[in-house]
């Protein structure tokens, strides 16, 4: 049903709209560090909100809301698509604003996660979000962490504004591929999409710029020993040292931060028939192009019944969803290149092991690998070995030979790794180097693992959204109405 905002209480709507939001998993929050100031209310720290969700896959720490469900555009993968008979609603700024004041002051959150469906054009959602943000950071003089997601089409000033405002922005391009838009959102285009993210990468290098900064050491420091990772290219060269961008900091304070902590956007994993190679390619394209701190993948939730969509009786690809979150690692912090982890006769991961695995097993001729000469680059690639594990390696054995107990103590999986290296000539077991046997034993091993990541069901955790009431039998309509009468 539509129900009619007016009739509607500030709990209803949190009870709708908090709802409404957690099918958008694009809202972790690193990379801005803002301290706390006399007068305003919180802060932010560059290590990094930590999070709980909820069973449901709601965000705590953070309040994750819609601005309104309400939407023009009829999505066919949505659950808020126009054609869709659900009850409906839209916060108005002030609304939010209490919420937000409310629960940090009972220590509920530490920022906002601000998104909504588009409310009669994207020029009017994006500016009730503008004034929204805007009100948090003056009048209620709220200093903490803020993501906000920028609406396709909204005018460029809007976006700009909003940037200055807020921590992290993103962009969902949701669908991968011009043909899955096409079918499935048939009123959004790849160029309305790309439109905002390429203009809030060019802010974040315009204020680098502005600031004295090289925009190249914003890189994470995991991929600075690696000469041939996806950032090879520095995609600033182009901009030239110093050089202004034309229309955005001419008449703005430097000082004033954009987008400190980066962009991330969002692709939806399952509703509709891209291969692994397809999303690891767009994502290595997204990293490289436009500069994005995170790309998220949402498994596809079957919502709605339709022909062009997976049967509503399939379970979620959460597997599948996890195997390309470690393949994203790979990307940015381990050397490795979307055309190398898979091919066009192998498109798709083995969803049993993890990426790395995945790999080493199509390249056995790799392996196995001598810990005591092998270079950084190399020890990376082997399954069990990550970055911290790898320098130790190279610090340890300046000082002498290494065997698999020192290996154990430098927190190597050798349950994984010990296929693949040997320490002074000799394997730890005799193993043959064979893709079937080894294959069967890593599944064996991660069996476990795997079915808990696919039924998340079976587990429980705690949620804020759980029991709306707080301080013992005060609800938050009432605490609202409390707050609203001394301000």
């Amino acid at each position: 049903m539509n129900t009619t905002a007016g009739t509607l209480s500030l709990q209803d709507k949190l009870n709708i709209l908090a709802d409404a939001a957690k099918y958008d998993v694009a809202c972790t929050s690193s990379g801005s560090d803002r301290r706390g100031r006399k007068g305003f209310l919180g802060n932010a720290s560059a290590a990094g909100i930590c999070h709980s969700f909820a069973s449901d896959g709601r965000c705590i720490s953070l309040l994750k809301i819609l601005l309104s469900n309400e939407c023009i555009f009829n999505c066919r993968y949505c659950l808020n698509r126009s054609d869709n008979d659900r009850p409906r609603a839209t916060f108005t700024p002030e609304e939010i604003c209490t919420l937000v004041v409310e629960f940090y002051r009972r220590n509920y959150i530490e920022g906002l996660f601000l998104s909504s469906g588009v409310v009669k054009s994207p020029s009017y959602t994006m500016e009730l979000m503008y004034q929204t943000i805007y009100l948090l950071r003056t009048r209620y003089r709220f200093n903490g962490y803020i993501h906000a997601k920028a609406i396709p089409g909204a005018p460029e000033d809007l976006i700009m504004k909003t940037g200055f405002l807020v921590d992290r922005m993103s962009v969902n391009i949701e669908l991968p591929s011009r043909d899955s838009l096409k079918l499935l959102a048939p009123h959004k285009s790849p160029e309305n999409l790309i439109r905002p993210m390429r203009q809030i990468q060019q802010g974040i290098t315009g204020h680098r710029l502005a600031i004295g900064k090289d925009p190249q050491m914003e890189r994470a420091s995991g991929i600075q020993y690696l000469p041939h990772t996806i950032f090879k290219d520095n995609p600033y060269k182009k901009l030239g040292s110093g050089k202004q961008l034309p229309g955005l900091f001419a008449a703005t304070d430097s000082s004033s931060s954009f987008v400190p902590a980066g962009q991330s956007t969002q692709m939806i994993i399952g509703a509709s028939g891209e291969t692994d190679l397809e999303l690891l390619s767009v994502t290595q394209r997204l990293y490289q192009q436009y500069d994005l701190k995170r790309v998220f993948f949402s498994a596809y939730v079957p919502l709605n019944e339709d022909a062009a969509l997976p049967d509503i009786h399939t379970a979620p690809p959460l597997l599948r969803e996890h195997r390309l979150y470690q393949a994203d690692w790979l990307l940015r912090y381990y050397g490795f290149h979307a055309g190398e982890l898979l091919s066009k006769e192998r498109p798709n991961f083995n969803i049993m092991i993890d990426p790395k695995c995945d790999w080493a097993l199509r390249h056995l001729e790799q392996f196995p690998v001598e810990i005591q000469y092998a270079s950084y680059a190399q020890l990376l690639r082997v399954p069990g070995i990550g970055v911290k594990s790898a320098r130790r390696i190279i610090q340890a054995r300046r000082h002498g030979s290494l065997t698999f107990e020192h290996l154990k103590k430098m927190r190597v999986v050798l349950k994984r790794a010990q296929y693949f290296i040997t320490c002074g000539g000799k394997m730890l077991h005799r193993i043959p180097i064979e893709e079937d046997f080894i294959t069967r034993r890593l599944t064996c091993d991660n069996s476990g693992k795997n079915w808990e990541i696919s039924h998340p069901e079976t587990y429980r955790q705690l949620s804020l959204f759980d029991d709306f009431h707080i301080d013992g039998d005060v609800t938050v309509e009432d605490s609202v109405k409390t707050f609203s009468g001394q301000m």
